[in-house]
């Protein structure tokens, strides 16, 4: 079986949500390669700099995701005759493909928050607009495949609910990166060495809540507030302009894979007040590192920290506060950062590679057997 996965959502020099997902799912994808002899794989990019934050397998170049192009992706990809090809998105032109699709839907955030990432061209952020305004579009994407993937049950569940699909809808999750989880014993080394830096990483757009958090540090004194992604200036404003006399909010900016390791080892907690969310990946990684989580109490949440975390009502800065301080008392923090090892180790990127695999030779065997 030929497997060519799309790479064109990588990004470059520091991964996000889905650039990560994808990265993580080929690299785990390229270790079960080298000892399956039947399973030949490659990886479709738009630029060749992408390549420098993946492993080294096979490449093909492909047009721009978020390009007009992107309608004809399968007549590019035809050419290189693949079996199956997965992306991490579900918006890979179809049209005359002659190979099989796997395509996959993350989350619905955008159906109840439909303000698009900033990044993004003004075309595309209009076209976003009007896509999440009614359900028929996704279903007319996701019908395109031959499979459907997810990270989560929490999603599955809710495409069911809105009819989202007539494919199998499989659950690949996130996981931690390879090696990322630590042993409980160091772990717990760094507990007594832990200080009063709160973390947030993710996005700033309206869903995420950052509001919550900055009200939450204005109750915490003594305590720093770390925002550690990049942020417009005009949101950095907003922001700055919320925070209470006294409250100290450090603003990042961004920081890299070593100075995010660094602060999650040093930090009290991980803080995420989202009212949505698709998976919660720096929830993963937190607890990797034996950081302890307080977040919104979201389903999703539920499902990837279950008792690892402790809980808030999104909107709710006193709980926050007060599940902040609860972690002062050294056996509480103890508990939550095994309870998170725990958690972190359940499921690993190998695991959802696997799974991804039986998914695309399932695709692969129907197809052949149509044949």
């Amino acid at each position: 079986m030929r497997l060519l996965m799309d790479a064109r959502y990588t990004r470059i020099g520091r991964h996000d949500g889905i650039s990560r997902y994808g990265a993580g799912l080929i690299e785990a994808m390229a270790g079960l390669a080298g000892s399956t002899p039947d399973l030949e794989l490659a990886v479709l990019v738009s630029d060749p700099r992408q390549l420098g934050m993946l492993p080294e397998v096979p490449h093909v170049r492909g047009p721009s995701p978020v390009s007009a192009s992107e309608a004809a992706t399968a007549l590019v990809l035809n050419r290189y005759a693949p079996d199956v090809v997965f992306s991490p998105m579900q918006t890979m032109g179809s049209a005359g493909r002659r190979h099989g699709l796997i395509l996959t839907l993350h989350d619905l955030i955008y159906y109840d928050h439909p303000t698009p990432p900033g990044d993004l061209p003004a075309a595309v952020r209009a076209g976003w607009r009007a896509y999440h305004r009614a359900w028929w579009p996704q279903r007319v994407l996701l019908d395109r495949a031959d499979a459907v993937v997810t990270v989560s049950r929490t999603t599955r569940e809710l495409m069911a609910a809105h009819r989202l699909t007539r494919r199998p809808v499989h659950v690949v999750p996130n996981a931690a990166p390879p090696g990322a989880v630590l042993p409980p014993e160091q772990a717990l080394a760094r507990l007594p060495r832990r200080g009063r830096l709160l973390l947030y990483m993710g996005s700033f757009l309206p869903y995420k809540n950052v509001e919550t958090l900055v009200r939450a540090a204005g109750r915490l004194p003594g305590y720093e507030l770390h925002l550690l992604s990049r942020i417009s200036p005009a949101r950095r404003a907003q922001l700055e302009a919320l925070v209470p006399a006294g409250a100290r909010v450090v603003f990042h900016d961004g920081v890299d894979d070593t100075e995010y390791a660094a602060l999650l080892g040093r930090a009290a907690a991980l803080l995420t007040a989202s009212r949505a969310e698709g998976y919660g990946l720096p929830v993963v990684e937190a607890m990797a590192a034996g950081t302890p989580v307080v977040c919104s109490d979201l389903p999703i949440f539920r499902e990837v920290a279950g008792e690892a975390a402790a809980y808030a009502a999104p909107d709710d800065d006193a709980c926050f506060a007060a599940a902040v301080r609860a972690l002062e008392d050294p056996a509480r923090a103890r508990a939550q950062a095994l309870a998170g090892l725990e958690r972190a180790r359940a499921w690993s990127w190998a695991d959802s590679a696997r799974e991804l695999l039986a998914v695309a030779r399932g695709v692969h065997e129907r197809r052949s057997t149509r044949r």
